[in-house]
């Protein structure tokens, strides 16, 4: 079987350099560390209360009954049949829940961005470490080969000086 050289090319100068900075900086282990604002906090917090199940269940059980009790009051209807002030109560909430949910999401994308760039640059030093590593493999199997291609010329050398020395002996004969 033949030797044959790999199809990949070798690290290149400009990979090279980059993964001297990457190494310098170690991203792997040393992750991004998000700063969270007393804003950012509460935003996430009140996306976390608004997208649960237990918001859903208590606000439905709330407007059940706000609907029920100004139903059945007889007198004292503080919010009559098409209950506008309920309309006003739950369009005000949607007015503030929508933007400080959008906040929490933009938030969360950004921190998603700096965590694929980190990742990104975590996978680019250890594609650059193993392509460093297939070239001193390369070159240490190179330099095995070259190796026994030596050997075997020796060999070959002392198989022929064998067959010399074997017909000289016969011829002496």
């Amino acid at each position: 079987m033949a030797y044959r050289r790999p199809l990949r090319p070798k690290v290149s100068p400009e990979e090279y350099k980059l993964l001297i900075r990457l190494r310098e900086r170690k991203p792997a282990q040393n992750p991004p560390k998000p700063i969270i604002k007393m804003g950012d906090r509460l935003s996430d917090a009140f996306a976390s209360v608004m997208g649960s199940w237990r918001f859903i269940i208590i606000q439905s059980v709330i407007l059940m009954i706000w609907v029920i009790l100004n139903g059945v009051a007889f007198v004292n209807h503080w919010d009559p049949y098409p209950f506008i002030l309920l309309n006003l109560v739950l369009s005000f909430q949607a007015a503030y829940a929508a933007p400080i949910i959008m906040m929490s999401q933009n938030r969360q994308a950004a921190v998603d961005r700096q965590e694929a760039k980190h990742d990104y640059e975590v996978n680019m030093k250890a594609e650059l470490e193993i392509g460093l590593l297939h070239d001193k493999v390369d070159l240490l199997r190179e330099q095995e080969i070259v190796e026994l291609k030596n050997l075997l010329l020796k060999q070959q050398k002392q198989i022929e000086q064998l067959e010399e020395f074997l017909r000289q002996k016969e011829s002496s004969k």
